[in-house]
């Protein structure tokens, strides 16, 4: 955020920015979402839904489970979210009591952390290793002193991802040791090989997190999801009541008709397929050149300890003298963050490579 905010005073002051800071993509909610919502303001109140959300768009999300996977899910055990945010702290309050740690892979979204701490949750920083992709293992859960455990395939900084084996080795430890799973599926649908493995395909005694935000691109909008076991869905309803009374309506009814966008959404993917394969090409010619194996998600995750000790020196100096706004490690990796960087690939092409153009006269320089 404060690189953006960095990013935005550099603009205002007419200079033209590169943004490889943002973890959004730039193109706008699919068409078919924006149409049905503005139907439904011409005739509709658009007030309160019931707590779990729309009838009808728990049945179409429960239904891009079989699409995606196979999957028989049951629609009832759909709650739906004002963001992948929202369904991180009902799952965090559902399973967890005052004081429990959860385990989290660092690097990893920072979010996690902060959300467990507000909670009066005790986050455990797990130091994943390149040869696991920079994924816990089942041997990080063999402490003892573990009550629940947050994995992201794909993840973000990394855009890493867990394959059936593994995810299955990691749900089955932590079953064996009494920890309960979250699943962070929000980058699901962007991947460039095999597709994401969820973990309801593993399992129906964990929680799974989505959200409208990255493969729908409406991280404005703030809808999301969430799957949760049978027997704690009255629990997560009664939390939802209370904490945040529904999703809003407006963002439900833009949902549904999103999940139907396919040729739309597909378009998305290809430019990010292409920018992937910009950034791989463009990167180590701009010196950047020991990064993480980007499978999915539109980010790269480079350690630049070679060139640096102080992450966010270095991204500011890259702002200012090539116009390239990036995001420091330290946020995502306490310990070692201060050595890396994440490049978003999430804009348009020519974006994507006017700003390895930028970075590649910048390493000359």
């Amino acid at each position: 955020m404060d690189v953006m905010e960095a990013a935005r005073a550099e603009e205002a002051r007419g200079r033209s920015i590169i943004h490889m800071e943002v973890g959004q993509p730039g193109t706008p909610a699919p068409g078919p979402a924006r149409a049905a919502l503005a139907r439904a303001m011409a005739g509709e109140p658009l007030g309160y839904t019931v707590a779990l959300g729309l009838p009808d768009l728990r049945a179409r999300i429960a239904r891009l489970y079989r699409d995606w996977y196979g999957l028989d899910l049951d629609p009832n055990r759909v709650v739906v979210t004002a963001g992948s945010s929202c369904g991180f702290i009902l799952a965090f309050a559902s399973l967890f009591d005052n004081g429990e740690r959860v385990a989290i892979g660092e690097p990893g979204y920072p979010s996690y952390r902060n959300i467990l701490k507000s909670l009066g949750l005790v986050p455990v920083g797990i130091e994943t290793r390149a040869e696991n992709r920079f994924q816990p293992a089942p041997a990080d859960l063999a402490r003892g002193d573990l009550a629940g455990l947050l994995v992201a395939s794909p993840a973000n900084p990394t855009g890493t991802m867990l394959g059936r084996a593994e995810l299955a080795a990691l749900i089955g430890a932590a079953a064996e040791r009494g920890i309960a799973f979250v699943s962070d599926e929000i980058y699901h649908g962007i991947q460039y090989g095999a597709r994401a493995v969820s973990a309801l395909e593993i399992s129906d005694e964990v929680y799974v997190i989505n959200s409208f935000s990255k493969y729908f691109s409406m991280t404005g909008w703030r809808i999301g999801w969430m799957v949760v076991p049978e027997a704690h869905v009255r629990r997560v309803e009664r939390l939802a009541q209370n904490l945040f009374i529904c999703a809003p309506h407006a963002s439900q009814v833009a949902a549904l008709a999103a999940l139907d966008a396919v040729e739309e959404l597909d378009a998305n993917l290809a430019v990010y397929r292409a920018n992937r394969a910009l950034m791989l090409r463009g990167l180590p010619e701009a010196g950047f050149t020991r990064i993480a194996p980007p499978d999915g998600a539109f980010y790269v995750y480079a350690d630049v300890s070679d060139l640096t000790d102080d992450s966010n020196a270095l991204s500011a100096r890259i702002l200012a003298e090539a116009g390239v706004a990036v995001t420091p490690g330290l946020d995502f990796d306490p310990g070692r963050g201060a050595g890396t960087l994440r490049f978003s690939y999430a804009r348009s092409t020519a974006d994507i490579a006017e700003g390895l153009t930028r970075l590649r006269r910048w390493s000359r320089r």
